[in-house]
């Protein structure tokens, strides 16, 4: 799997833990091993200026995903998964260290962005949340993930909860 992480945000972040978390997410979803991903780390100006530009939303956001090869996962366990370019993450260490501040669990910035990277990948493999079953699915998915993550590497506590919506 070859997964880029480019912190552009001025802001400390825990890289290897995003990159780690990515490839956690990506081995559970089975997605081939020599896919490739980029997850962008950027300022709240970088990222309010993308929300503008593909959301037409204002002010930043949170996390942000631009998928390339439309990748999914494989629909059946002994089916081959494809290979190639899922796209980029972008994003935002502010945001994200508000949202965790805010959050019912509190939990560090890092923390956050280890959630919206798996929240990320999820979209790049054409999760959504905007209806409620999608929701319940996808942030099911995310929690599993995570709590797998987590678990694996003898985390204790709560694992964040979802803040994203």
């Amino acid at each position: 799997m070859s997964i880029d992480v480019n912190n552009e945000s001025g802001t400390e972040v825990d890289e290897q833990a995003i990159l780690d978390i990515a490839r956690y997410a990506l081995a559970r979803m089975r997605i081939h091993p020599l896919s490739e991903l980029s997850v962008i780390v950027v300022d709240t100006a970088a990222m309010e200026q993308l929300h503008i530009q593909w959301m037409d939303l204002p002010g930043p956001t949170d996390v942000m995903s631009f998928p390339m090869d439309e990748l999914r996962p494989p629909a059946k366990d002994d089916e081959e998964p494809p290979q190639g370019l899922l796209g980029d993450i972008v994003l935002c260490p502010e945001v994200a260290k508000k949202q965790g501040e805010d959050a019912e669990t509190q939990h560090s910035m890092d923390e956050e962005l280890q959630l919206l990277t798996v929240h990320g990948v999820l979209h790049l493999l054409g999760y959504d949340h905007e209806e409620p079953d999608e929701k319940a699915a996808m942030f099911g998915l995310q929690a599993a993930i995570v709590d797998g993550w987590r678990g694996e590497r003898g985390l204790t506590g709560p694992s964040p909860a979802p803040t994203v919506s």
